[in-house]
């Protein structure tokens, strides 16, 4: 017999899971060439040469029991000094290795602070739509997810009704920017107007809430639009990274947190993030791969092959009459069923062999995300798809 709390987590287990079997089933079935699956955001660019060129040198150069061995539960020292001066280079903060924590992806990152700061009881505000994994995040450590409807069309956080939501128990807000999975960029204006938000709600209530910023797809922006780095809006922020999109590693489960000195009771909190880190399992980042990112913090995957999919496919739905928000990052194409049922859209979208994930998996029916971080050559043989589904509500 399984805990009880377990039975919850897998009757609600990842749709978008669900769906990335469901794609294999069919492939199997009707051919891997006439079924297109947009379900699971895993990166089709290859990761930058520089990250296999540094894979081999570390294995070739370094002493085995350095590469393999433990180290510090935070990562590497030496690591983490690389990374606060790659940020310190790109956003103006005065970060050092004291504020870096090696985490397991940014899953682990954010299963790390969160074990670090909620008691029982304690609040976490997102923004809907989300990656609807955190709900299962918070209520591990008995947490209590609040969620700020969606702002329709925009999907820009409604700040009036997260203003309302914050209450003496809120002890963080997850932001995730550029989101999963709408694609939209938070603007500074935004981020501006959260922080001032709050700042009033901390006196207020004098209590601290932490503004937890989840953020995958940082580089994966386009047409220039300019992606605010949160730690300089708001003292009390901590930032969750991974290079499982910028670097198209995300087997490899690597990335990090940035707990900055500003952050209320720094001490404890880093101490606190390590003992985590041990807690849940992880120990500590994977060796290899630590020492390869910390060579490659100037590289990047070729997300012009994203924005080249983004466009194509875009202006096709939109021309069969499908209503899209248009995606400033990330790989996701937020796109409003053609029913009220989103799940019932999903279902007729399968009859095409067209596999999409529901909007109601984000906290936000009525939607479908549709991941086009695939090949372009398959996008191009869903049209047709996408086109005879559209036809099939006329």
């Amino acid at each position: 017999m399984i805990a009880k709390k377990m039975v919850t987590y897998v009757e609600g287990s990842s749709v978008t899971r669900a769906m990335f079997e469901e794609g294999k089933k069919l492939a199997a079935q009707y051919g891997a060439e006439n079924v297109y699956d947009f379900s699971l955001g895993n990166p089709s660019v290859e990761p930058p040469v520089e990250v296999k060129e540094a894979i081999i040198r570390i294995l070739e150069e370094d002493a085995p029991c350095f590469v393999h061995g433990y180290m510090n539960n935070s990562g590497y020292e030496e690591v983490r000094e690389k990374i606060a001066q790659s940020l310190n280079q790109k956003f103006g903060t005065a970060f050092g290795q004291r504020n870096i924590v090696m985490t397991v992806g940014a899953a682990g990152g954010l299963n790390v602070i969160l074990k670090t700061l909620l008691d029982p009881g304690n609040e976490v505000i997102a923004f809907a739509p989300y990656f609807g994994e955190y709900n299962n995040y918070v209520a591990n450590y008995d947490g209590v997810m609040v969620v700020v409807p969606p702002n329709v069309p925009t999907f820009q956080p409604d700040l009036e009704a997260f203003a309302a939501r914050i209450t003496s128990k809120t002890k963080a807000v997850i932001v995730n920017t550029p989101n999963n999975p709408t694609g939209v960029v938070y603007s500074e204006e935004t981020v501006q107007n959260l922080a001032k938000i709050l700042e009033e709600k901390q006196q207020e209530y004098g209590t601290a809430i932490y503004l937890i910023a989840d953020e995958p797809y940082r580089e994966l922006a386009y047409d220039g639009v300019f992606v605010p780095y949160l730690t300089k809006y708001y003292a009390n922020t901590i930032v969750g990274y991974s290079y499982s999109k910028s670097l198209s590693l995300p087997g490899e489960r690597i990335g990090y947190l940035v707990i900055p000195d500003e952050v209320d009771d720094f001490e404890n909190v880093t101490c606190a993030a390590n003992v985590a880190n041990r807690i849940l399992g992880y120990v500590n980042a994977p060796s290899l791969i630590q020492l390869a990112v910390s060579r490659c913090l100037d590289a990047s995957t070729d997300i012009a092959a994203y924005d080249t999919n983004r466009t194509l496919l875009y202006n096709a739905l939109t021309e069969y009459g499908y209503e899209c928000a248009k995606p400033e990052g990330a790989f996701y194409l937020w796109v409003k069923a053609l029913e009220e049922d989103d799940k019932a859209f999903v279902a007729r979208a399968k009859e095409y062999n067209v596999l999409v994930v529901p909007g109601s998996a984000f906290m936000c029916p009525g939607y479908v995300r549709i991941a086009y971080c695939v090949d372009k050559a398959m996008i191009e043989r869903s049209l047709p798809a996408f086109q005879k589904l559209a036809e099939s509500y006329q």
